[in-house]
């Protein structure tokens, strides 16, 4: 919960849909994109952009973008403007790089030699600086700070290799990932296709959709001549509400190409040799909803596993264990079915109060979690609770709940964490308060019970929370549920930065900062 009141969020959210089958489509694009955007709007809640297409030659283009969330965004007048797109992308933005204004907001559209393109992103370039000199020495003018208008124009620079009259994508996307190693999941839409990317590391997720009937949407009969459409999704999450079904990631590396005739994998572009996948940790802990599948593996399981975990590693004398609604519940169920403790509610949440971590200062911030939360006095009232949390970052949020369980009656309140200590900054797409802001860097940080009013306080370690990640994946493969391909060779490796200092690549191409570079906390499985 924590990482919600600290303004802890993930950059954005891309998704895209390919209309299947003869063109104009009986799909309703527009909607398909919408619908997709608000199930995953809690990766981003600034502004909201679509592009939709026609797909002819030369095509047309519609674009409709708007501050705020998608509903506010999307009125029924802009949604009838783009209603004729056989295919489309569209993103909902947090920003970590660009201010928040609608000139920041994706997709981007450029005119290239050969027609427009449009581009969503989602992550963070750690070498943009060095690419923004590099596209004004080639005379291109950049009229946003937004790194995805940066990969739009570079995508638009023609390879050395290439023919006037026919421009080879798959050879300006391979350019754009030597120029850059991470981190960016890309959708790439140009005439009839979408272009689907992610970085060699695998940094940001991407994941691939089919649109079926609805009647066979629960079904395993569905084959490919029930294709209606392809999306694309930053999370899985979102196909279920458009009436598509899971088909597969996009593996690091990986070019993907999306057309009405289908999926074809049209290059994959390594890392380094002896780099371990980099997909980043937190997408587990907090940022993903919970029925998002990663790796083969839905979130919400992983999340019980680091309770279980927890539990084994920070057991307490208690009575009850119970959660911070709502992002901490499955690891509350998990240290619950480990200890053998009763689960039960302590607190209730009203939904209609604004994040707090708008508010601009302590005190207000504070007040604001207390309007945010009821005490449910009769389920704890003398008794000693085991309170999970996701995440204690500043130490602003838990403090006031602990009073508040305590006056309404709790005996003794424990905190356990999910999580590991944040102790650095993310330079790939996270927002994260500074080092010097972070609980964990600190003084008060030795004496964290007494400073929030617990009883006690334990953290899941590193390597507790990276045992309950790759536990999943390792007993997929043995079981043969997941390919290697699906992971990278059978090579399984994520990104901890925030937790240990250890980046996957030298972040030091733009950023001043002193870290592990090179080192991803992952281990190869056979």
């Amino acid at each position: 919960m924590e990482f919600e009141e600290s303004g802890i969020g993930e950059e954005c959210g891309v998704f895209g849909c390919v209309a299947a089958g003869e063109w104009p489509t009986q799909l309703e694009v527009a909607q398909v994109l919408t619908l997709g955007l608000v199930a995953l709007q809690h990766r981003g809640q600034e502004s909201a952009g679509i592009v939709t297409c026609d797909g002819a030659d030369p095509p047309t283009y519609t674009v409709h973008k708007g501050m705020g969330l998608v509903n506010a965004a999307f009125s029924p007048e802009a949604l009838l403007k783009l209603r004729y797109g056989n295919l489309g992308i569209c993103h909902t933005r947090y920003s970590t790089t660009g201010i928040s204004e609608l000139q920041n907001c994706q997709p981007f559209v450029v005119d290239t030699l050969h027609g427009k393109i449009a581009v969503a992103h989602n992550g963070e370039l750690v070498n943009a600086q060095a690419l923004r000199k590099k596209v004004m020495r080639h005379g291109v003018g950049l009229s946003t700070s937004s790194d995805s208008e940066l990969i739009t124009q570079l995508l638009a620079l023609t390879p050395p290799m290439e023919e006037l009259d026919a421009p080879d994508w798959v050879a300006r996307i391979k350019n754009l990932m030597t120029e850059t190693p991470t981190s960016y999941s890309l959708l790439v839409m140009f005439k009839d296709v979408i272009y689907a990317v992610r970085d060699p590391y695998g940094n940001r997720p991407l994941s691939i959709g089919r649109v079926v009937p609805v009647s066979k949407l629960h079904s395993s009969g569905a084959g490919e001549e029930d294709t209606e459409g392809w999306v694309v999704s930053s999370e899985s999450c979102s196909f279920q509400s458009i009436g598509a079904k899971y088909y597969r990631e996009v593996l690091p590396g990986e070019i993907v190409q999306i057309s009405k005739h289908g999926v074809k994998s049209l290059s994959v572009v390594p890392r380094p040799e002896g780099d371990l996948p980099a997909f980043c940790i937190f997408e587990y802990v907090y940022f993903a909803r919970p029925d998002s599948i990663f790796e083969g593996q839905m979130v919400y399981t992983v999340r019980q596993r680091c309770g279980r975990q927890l539990a084994i590693e920070a057991p307490t004398d208690a009575d009850v264990v119970s959660t911070v609604p709502e992002s901490a519940t499955p690891a509350a169920l998990g240290y619950a079915q480990q200890s053998g403790l009763p689960y039960i509610e302590v607190l209730c949440k009203n939904r209609y109060v604004g994040r707090t971590f708008i508010q601009p200062n302590t005190r207000l911030r504070q007040l604001g979690v207390a309007k945010k939360f009821g005490a449910l006095t009769d389920n704890f009232a003398g008794k000693r609770v085991v309170l999970i949390d996701d995440s204690i970052v500043r130490g602003n949020t838990i403090s006031p709940i602990i009073k508040l369980l305590k006056e309404a009656g709790a005996t003794e309140v424990h905190i356990r964490v999910a999580s590991p200590p944040i102790r650095y900054p993310c330079y790939m797409g996270i927002n994260i308060p500074t080092k010097e802001e972070l609980i964990a860097n600190k003084p008060e940080f030795q004496d964290i019970a007494g400073y929030i009013g617990a009883d006690s306080v334990q953290y899941l370690t590193v390597e507790g929370l990276v045992s309950a990640v790759q536990e999943g994946i390792a007993s997929l493969q043995k079981d043969k549920m997941i390919s290697s391909s699906n992971t990278s060779g059978g090579r399984v490796g994520h990104c901890t930065a925030c937790l240990t200092g250890k980046y996957p690549v030298d972040c030091l191409l733009d950023w001043e900062i002193s870290s592990g570079a090179g080192v991803v906390t992952g281990a190869a499985t056979p």
